[in-house]
């Protein structure tokens, strides 16, 4: 007997690098900046709900990947009072596993790729945490002087 077909659940992913600073510009012009703080890139998939949005946004706001007194990861976003820039990221949904190019048929369409982007920057400044975003759809040069290096890959399907 055939197994039944395996879904792939469809989650939103981040990836978090811990920054001194980073910035984007969009055609040459600054558009947001940050000091210390965290730089997210935000895929959003198609199937994506404000379940996964504040799950994700959740994690980054509490994520011990600050040093303390001890130089030990041990403080969060929210405890050292550092900022963070949200920068929307569909190719985090490059799918690569047949051909060369990559497919994106399991990234959010643009309309409500944008809603829940713009509802995620809302879900982190709500939890008094300064926070910029990128152009939406824009081409954008993104600058960032990494510390540590500490990058973190989040996935709301981590949760279940």
């Amino acid at each position: 007997m055939p197994s039944p077909a395996k879904t792939e659940r469809k989650t939103m992913r981040a990836v978090i690098q811990r920054v001194k600073s980073a910035s984007v510009k969009v055609e040459g012009k600054l558009v947001s900046e940050i000091g210390a703080g965290l730089l997210i890139f935000l895929g959003i998939a198609r199937d994506d709900t404000e379940t996964e949005l504040k799950y994700i946004a959740n994690k980054v706001a509490n994520l011990r990947i600050f040093e303390d007194e001890e130089g030990k990861m041990n403080c969060s976003l929210l405890e050292t009072g550092g900022a963070a820039l949200v920068v929307s990221q569909f190719t985090l949904y490059g799918d690569c596993r047949k051909g060369r190019r990559p497919s994106f048929i399991n990234a959010a369409r643009p309309e409500s790729a944008n809603a829940l982007y713009e509802r995620f920057i809302t879900v982190l400044e709500k939890q008094n945490i300064p926070t910029q975003g990128g152009t939406f759809q824009a081409m954008m040069d993104v600058q960032l002087i990494n510390d540590g290096p500490v990058t973190i890959l989040l996935d709301s399907s981590k949760q279940f």
